[in-house]
């Protein structure tokens, strides 16, 4: 089953579990999402088309991250005037997985809802909590009651005697 649908000033052609990455829309990390301008629903060759929208059809989806985009540089000149300007652009995107396809009249699936999705820093605080907890209390102990870290001996380089080229 697919479904083409409008958001941002752009179609875009969907199905279950696509990852897409569309214009910004307001929301957190894991809540599920509704896109109601759907053009076109098909499934197995009987394809639906709206005049412009299909009515009472939905496309529910998971916003997975909010990103930006690639910086897109735009560069204008103007030969022989000294004329040049330079400008960059990154884009606010959201990256969004479809979760399900609502003809008309359907309800959505008992699909237990995703898991939100945890933040970056919250991760990476997480992990080095348990990290911690991980460590035996001796170690931690050693660790500390050692003044000094060991220091490592430098390499030593020998120096070989400097070699004339011979005469002709």
């Amino acid at each position: 089953m697919f479904a083409v649908i409008k958001t941002g000033g752009k179609q875009y052609k969907v199905a279950a579990n696509d990852i897409i990455k569309i214009e910004k829309l307001q929301g957190d990390l894991g809540e599920v999402i509704e896109f109601t301008d759907v053009l076109i629903m098909g499934k197995d060759g009987d394809v639906k088309l709206g005049s412009p929208l299909l009515a009472n059809t939905k496309v529910q989806a998971t916003i997975l991250d909010q990103i930006r985009d690639d910086k897109v540089i735009i560069f204008k000149k103007n030969r022989r005037h000294n004329y040049r300007r330079k400008n960059g652009h990154r884009q606010f995107l959201t990256v969004v997985q479809i979760t399900d396809l609502l003809p008309e009249g359907a309800k959505p699936s008992a699909k237990p809802a995703p898991a939100k999705v945890a933040k970056k820093e919250e991760v990476i605080t997480a992990q080095t909590s348990t990290a911690k907890e991980a460590t035996p209390q001796k170690a931690v102990k050693k660790e500390a009651t050692s003044k000094e870290p060991a220091k490592k001996a430098a390499p030593k380089i020998a120096k070989e005697a400097p070699t004339k080229a011979p005469k002709k």
